[in-house]
């Protein structure tokens, strides 16, 4: 670590960051008798803070985003060579990183073919709903105006993408939301709500259902996450996303993958939805796609969604009316490009696969074990484990004793996730996403902090 951490040097920082910071997600009346924990530096996977703490970051920056770990070099200077030569210009012109990274982009991503860049994956999200309405109105009378959403999943903080929220915590008291939105069941069998043998398609049929109810002709997309994130790292079953394709094709409905926490990578693929052999229409991404060293995001559609937008052209109303003020300006393209490289030359995909097994079998171990743990899930660098007060009847454990496991762990110097304000009475899913770049060492220490947390909580 190149700083010199002595708190008396950083003293005023920790003071200036009381007085005049909002953090995000947090209450701070506790921080009028503590100080907040503000972080310095961070290389690989790790991280320290003003008093010179290290930590183990099993959670990429707090929020599923520094995919390739801290410190790289190449992107910062990428970057820096970039704002140079270029700092800016609105999106309704070209830059040279932003075509050549959606070229790099598409070709990971066949059957797609545009990019729409933005800043966040909210946006993104939002772009999509935009979209999808003005498509409605262009194309089908104003009729196909409804989009569905999947209760669990997560796609944004602004108010559209929250009228689209399937956490019931993330949404309440910033209503009413606009209309249309319209929710169907989540697809995680180990809290069932079907008796069914083949549980994924049965999860699937329900999305069917709630066309039929509100009418084929009024739904015109549909948003899911491949793999629900925030609402409980959830895998869906076998069967599930071949018959959401199906049931998209059978009523002309549009199908929006949100990849924004599992693009990149992070499940193994460059796309989680590419496990499953579906196509979509519409696809987003954020998070990963420059591992946070600048904001971008992107809205990727097909062809036929794009010529949907230049259908008239002497019409002044015909194309999407829409911009985004720093969307693919410039840095984020860059960085995005050298993320990419940073993942291929460095074989980052077939790592996350292996070291998301290992992550897997020691929290199987940890099962074995800890009665504590009902359920584990996951795919790649991106898993879950689920914990509950008795396995027989699943009763979720107590959230308090959920972040006493979480707390237990930052204070042996790792740092995980769980559940936060998403579902009520479900906050119990213990969150792991550690970069890209995670070593057998990494991923055993992580679980091992696991198991010293659940002994120390649970006894």
């Amino acid at each position: 670590m190149s700083l010199d951490l002595n708190q008396n040097d950083l003293s005023h920082v920790v003071s200036a960051d009381r007085a005049h910071v909002w953090h995000h997600l947090s209450q701070h009346k506790p921080y009028e008798t503590t100080d907040p924990r503000v972080f310095v530096e961070g290389k690989g996977m790790r991280l320290w803070d003003t008093n010179g703490r290290e930590y183990l970051d099993a959670v990429s920056g707090g929020v599923w985003t520094v995919n390739v770990g801290y410190g790289r070099e190449s992107i910062a200077n990428a970057v820096r060579d970039q704002l140079v030569k270029l700092n800016y210009y609105a999106g309704a012109a070209g830059n040279v990183p932003a075509a050549l990274f959606a070229e790099r982009l598409i070709a990971k991503m066949p059957g797609m073919s545009r990019v729409y860049y933005s800043n966040s994956g909210s946006e993104a999200n939002e772009k999509v709903y935009k979209m999808v309405r003005q498509i409605a109105h262009r194309q089908h009378g104003g009729r196909k105006w409804k989009i569905l959403y999947r209760d669990r999943d997560y796609h944004g903080t602004t108010i559209g993408t929250l009228a689209t929220s399937g956490q019931d915590q993330r949404a309440a008291q910033y209503g009413p939301y606009p209309d249309g939105f319209v929710r169907v069941p989540h697809c995680l069998e180990y809290r069932a709500q079907w008796d069914v043998e083949n549980y994924g398609q049965r999860a699937a049929d329900a999305i069917e259902e709630a066309i039929l109810r509100e009418g084929p002709d009024t739904v015109g997309a549909i948003v899911l996450e491949p793999i629900t994130a925030g609402g409980g790292v959830i895998v869906p079953p076998e069967g599930y996303w071949p018959r959401v394709q199906e049931i998209c094709r059978k009523y002309d409905i549009l199908l929006h993958i949100d990849e924004v926490v599992c693009g990149l990578g992070r499940t193994g693929t460059w796309f989680g939805y590419q496990h499953y052999g579906i196509q979509p229409d519409f696809v987003t991404m954020a998070k990963g796609v420059a591992s946070g060293y600048a904001a971008i995001s992107c809205t990727v559609t097909t062809e036929a969604v794009f010529e949907m937008f230049k259908d008239v052209p002497e019409d002044t109303m015909s194309h999407f009316r829409d911009i985004s003020t720093f969307g693919g300006c410039t840095a984020g393209p860059v960085a995005a490009l050298e993320n990419m490289r940073i993942i291929e030359d460095e074989g980052l995909l077939e790592n996350t696969v292996a070291m998301g097994e290992r992550v897997l079998a020691n929290l199987r171990a940890l099962q074995e074990r800890h009665p504590v743990i009902g359920d584990v899930r996951g795919k790649g660098l991106f898993c879950g484990a689920e914990l509950v007060a008795d396995r027989t009847t699943k009763e979720p454990l107590d959230e308090r004793r959920v972040q006493a496991v979480v707390a237990d762990c930052l204070s042996q110097g790792v740092i995980i996730g769980a559940t936060n304000r998403s579902l009520p009475g479900l906050n119990n899913t213990l969150c792991l996403s550690p970069a890209l770049i995670a070593t057998k060492d990494d991923i055993d220490r992580i679980t091992d902090a696991i198991d010293t947390a659940l002994t120390r909580v649970m006894t």
